[in-house]
């Protein structure tokens, strides 16, 4: 099972960063309709498949976000 919820944990990004799904989707050279449908998606960001493999390993998914560093840090 995958633990974040990606729909909220994009949303609090958008907001930490002050940015609109609107300006994401423009940055990386798409529609803010699919950005919405990739971030709604029913099963999720995250391959199925690969969900399976690990649960049936004993394993949960949690996604961890870590802020890049700015050029010359």
């Amino acid at each position: 099972m995958v633990k974040n919820n990606i729909e909220v944990d994009v949303k609090v990004k958008c907001i930490e960063t002050g940015k609109t799904q609107v300006q994401i989707a423009e940055e990386i050279n798409t529609t803010s309709q699919y950005v919405n449908r990739v971030i709604k998606k029913k099963d999720g960001v995250i391959n199925n498949t690969f969900v399976q493999m690990m649960e049936a390993l004993g394993y949960d998914i949690e996604i961890t976000y870590v802020k890049r560093k700015a050029d010359g840090e």
